[in-house]
């Protein structure tokens, strides 16, 4: 109790510094794990604390044999309520020898003998939310007993915090994870506090964007409408988390758990199943395995869908895919069928005068001249891949540019508008010096109208260290801009990167271009 007592207390004197930004943010993680979004099991939403060595087994089992291993689902997690209420004499969290008289370890030793894998949870606070010994002050002990059982995952829970900064207790859990040596995906549960989509790329492969999900519509959708706007922050090795799917439970319609399903493919979202898997039925597990609609949930690419338009609760969402197709999702919000319409330009597709449509659901092939839709029933969803044309040209994009490594943002000092002044990185603000344009010409444009300005490779320069400036619009190929599948973007004309100059995180810290090297400071979002 001293140890953590002490811990605590040194925390919170460094708290304040690290809110100022005199603390510089730790590295990015690159554990190499979630390149796309994680797909599994938890067994929290549908058995609460009623966690078992033997129900994981049997679960594990059932995944083997029913499909969902084959589809791509590969976790098999443990969530609250597994351990002893003390550590033992050395510190150490003890699984209870009543659920888990295999202990931790055994259990995993089956779940890895089936080709899956074994997920954890505990808490980045002194308890966690049943009440169990949590991890702060222990994140080193733990994170070695974790992987001394062969654990493949870490779901860490934000209970009982104490008021220590999420980034300061999910970080020292971070760096005691990769100390092991053993990839362990690490994902963060703080309910979407302290805007952890600003920082989590550098800590986690995944952070919850909102409070806890539960087995409604109404549910579902208040967590669709706070993730989706989320899609710049995403991408592969981290990606935003609206909680885990409640496909079989509760009293949701078949259509209403394929919309949930659609939704959550969309925004690229991770697949972990929450409902009863040895006893699910053959419209659940047909939900949750259909081969054509997961596939757009771990493309390559690990673009997360964006909202193309929505009017009085029906939506269209938009989602590129790495082989140039795009997938579309009309969503109903509504309680009476509905037509929803988009068109091939509103979802960036452009250069033919056919595309081919998949319905992702049916399987069924259509074709359309650019027009797209369907008559989509009550809190129901279609979901077609479109293919043909070019995704090069299509409509523009509007956002902030986020720096991943900094969770900065791509700003304009002072709001100027006066040509020559060199970029720099600051704390995202939504103000007009920081929302850009990238234009189907390439151009990435800030401001509007006569003040109208665009990114510039300073005099046409193509060496490393060149500044990145503001300059009247040319159309020259210095001003030309390509965001690209890795998250860098690239100079046409130099093929150097938009860099952070000397990875630093600093508000002021200006923007060059520099050889493309991997970095953190060089990967950017926008959105």
């Amino acid at each position: 109790m001293l140890a953590l007592t002490v811990w605590t207390a040194l925390l919170l004197l460094l708290s304040p510094l690290i809110a100022l930004g005199t603390a510089a943010p730790a590295a990015a993680l690159g554990n190499g794990l979630a390149p796309t979004p994680q797909m599994g099991f938890n067994d929290w939403n549908a058995y609460g604390c009623n966690v078992s060595e033997a129900l994981i087994k049997s679960t594990a089992l059932a995944m083997h044999n029913n499909g969902m291993q084959a589809a791509g689902y590969s976790y098999v997690n443990i969530d609250d309520c597994w351990l002893t209420s003390s550590r033992d004499s050395g510190g150490h969290l003890v699984p209870d020898p009543v659920k888990f008289p295999d202990g931790i370890k055994g259990t995993a030793d089956y779940v890895h003998s089936l080709g899956l894998k074994l997920g954890i949870y505990e808490d980045a606070g002194t308890a966690t939310c049943a009440g169990y010994p949590g991890s702060l002050g222990h994140e080193t002990t733990d994170a070695q007993s974790f992987a001394s059982w062969g654990v493949d995952y870490l779901k860490y829970d934000n209970c009982n915090n104490t008021g220590v900064p999420a980034q300061t207790r999910y970080t020292a859990m971070r760096d005691a994870l990769a100390a092991t040596g053993r990839p362990i995906l690490f994902s963060l549960c703080n309910w979407g506090q302290e805007n952890v989509w600003t920082w989590g790329a550098g800590v986690g492969n995944s952070w919850r964007t909102t409070g806890d999900i539960s087995a409604s519509f109404s549910s579902m959708l208040s967590i669709f409408h706070s993730n989706v706007g989320l899609a710049s922050y995403a991408g592969p090795g981290h990606w935003n988390d609206p909680d885990m799917l409640e496909i079989g439970n509760g009293s949701m319609t078949d259509a209403e758990n394929r919309s949930e399903f659609s939704l959550w493919v969309e925004m690229a979202a991770p697949l972990i199943a929450g409902t009863n898997l040895t006893t699910a039925s053959a419209s659940t597990l047909s939900t949750l395995t259909n081969s054509r609609v997961i596939a757009v949930d771990q493309d390559s690419l690990g673009r997360q869908g964006t909202m193309v338009s929505s009017s009085n609760g029906l939506d269209v969402l938009a989602k590129p895919l790495a082989n140039g197709d795009v997938s579309v999702v009309l969503f109903n919000e509504t309680g009476s069928t509905a037509t929803i319409t988009t068109t091939a330009a509103a979802i960036g597709k452009s250069g033919a005068s056919s595309y081919a449509l998949t319905d992702l659901w049916s399987g069924s092939a259509s074709s359309t001249s650019g027009t797209i839709s369907a008559s989509v029933p009550a809190h129901g969803t279609v979901m077609y891949r479109v293919a043909g044309g070019s995704t090069s040209g299509g409509t523009s994009v509007t956002g902030e540019v986020h720096a991943v490594g900094a969770g900065k943002c791509l700003d304009v000092p002072n709001s100027t508008t006066t040509a020559g002044t060199q970029l720099e990185i600051w704390s995202c603000g939504g103000g007009s010096n920081q929302i850009w344009t990238h234009s189907t010409s390439n151009q990435l444009t800030v401001y509007s109208g006569g003040s109208q300005m665009c990114l510039d490779a300073y005099d046409n320069r193509t060496a490393p260290g060149t500044k990145v400036e503001i300059w009247p619009c040319n159309g020259q190929t210095n001003q030309q801009w390509q965001f690209n599948a890795n998250g860098t973007v690239t100079g046409v004309q130099s093929g150097l990167c938009l860099d952070v100059t000397g990875a630093a995180t600093a508000d002021g810290t200006l923007v060059e271009l520099w050889t493309c090297n991997g970095g953190s400071n060089q990967q950017w979002t926008l959105g």
